[in-house]
């Protein structure tokens, strides 16, 4: 029998079609440019928020746990009984000595550098929409680093509040030579980073070599460890850093909007300039009070930021949160590794976090190449 050809028609329903013709939904997700997943990236759903929070909590407490671990590791073993009792009722026994005199110091170092170098990471990599950028990349940290040994050269970086001006005023210079060079393309941006990071290194060795004084009470900070830092007073910098992060949180809202494009900015009222100078001071602070502590240490603000960037799904608050805790997870880890990788000593921390990201750059540069966030 003769069939009807607008029969198949007459049935189809609102959202369907005819065969090669768009259904309603796709024509107008394709003239948004959203796709289904988008939108539900885009709007959330109390189910996504639950799951961000459930994985957040985790993530405070596997920091908690890995300091646990930073406390009970070492030269001298020591278990969770035997930490609890020293810190609550300490004796002045040799293992509470070393539990509270030096490994709490150190590990609440560790969370505090920890969290500046991802969240710096993270700011640097949404500013500048480059999944390459980092601090230790950029020249911030080697900036301070080398600020802080001229300082000291110079007779003038011996307090608390000498260094981190220096650390500061250094990582500001550095960050605007290589941003003069470097920013219209973000491979150039890196590899502008990384040869002023390598001349101001090399600048760094030569002074420390020049004065004996100078070397051998920075030798261990001048490849970035934790080690030896324990009884240095820090309240400044990490009050620093503190202020820092709360002020990273404060401009989520602002910087979300700069992310969707300048243009888009403006017309939500955003002031573009002011945002970018807010976030070029934060990363500064942050990348100069982790470098005035811990020295030079690379790749922690590229890693974190990535793997922040899954559970974020594109919000700019939860990648910040995300990144003060897992940032603390990278360099307790670390920082637990460098104790125990040799039998004999320690390996400075800085060259964990590298060994950990230098396969981590690759996979991004394999990943993203040189194509913006």
């Amino acid at each position: 029998m003769p069939t009807d050809p607008g029969a198949g028609l007459a049935k189809a329903g609102p959202d369907q079609a005819r065969p090669g013709q768009a259904r309603p939904g796709q024509a107008h997700r394709a003239r948004t440019g959203l796709s289904r997943a988008g939108l539900y990236r885009t709007l959330g759903t109390r189910d996504g928020t639950t799951r961000r929070v459930v994985v957040l909590l985790g993530a405070v407490l596997l920091v908690a746990a890995l300091a646990v671990a930073s406390l009970s590791v070492g030269a001298g073993e020591a278990s969770a009984s035997e930490v609890w009792q020293a810190l609550t009722g300490y004796t002045g026994a040799n293992e509470h000595v070393i539990i509270r005199d030096i490994r709490l110091p150190r590990t609440v170092l560790a969370i505090c550098v920890g969290a500046a170098l991802g969240v710096a990471g993270a700011l640097s990599q949404t500013l500048t929409r480059n999944p390459l950028a980092e601090p230790g990349i950029l020249g911030w940290t080697a900036g301070a680093a080398f600020a802080i040994t001229l300082g000291t050269v110079l007779g003038v970086g011996g307090s608390q509040q000498a260094r981190l001006a220096l650390a500061l005023a250094g990582a500001v210079v550095a960050a605007l030579v290589v941003y003069g060079v470097g920013r219209s393309v973000p491979l150039r941006l890196v590899l502008a980073g990384v040869a002023f990071t390598f001349v101001l290194s090399g600048l760094s060795l030569a002074l420390r070599l020049l004065n004996p004084d100078v070397l051998d009470r920075y030798r261990f900070w001048s490849v970035g460890s934790l080690a030896g830092r324990e009884q240095t007073p820090f309240e400044i910098p990490m009050l620093a850093i503190a202020l820092a992060l709360a002020g990273a949180l404060a401009v989520t809202r602002p910087l979300a909007g700069l992310v969707l494009g300048e243009d888009v900015a403006h017309a939500l009222g955003a002031r573009v300039t002011r945002i970018r100078l807010a976030v070029f001071a934060l990363i500064t602070v942050l990348a100069g009070a982790a470098t005035a502590i811990a020295g030079p240490i690379a790749f922690v603000g590229l890693i974190v930021p990535h793997l922040a960037r899954r559970g974020a799904r594109g919000s700019i608050p939860w990648l910040m949160a995300y990144t003060m805790v897992l940032g603390p997870i990278l360099l307790l880890v670390s920082d637990i590794g460098s104790r125990i990788l040799l039998p004999t000593g320690e390996v400075p921390v800085a060259i964990v976090t590298a060994f950990l990201g230098g396969p981590a750059l690759i996979w991004v540069v394999r990943r993203y190449g040189a194509v913006a966030l």
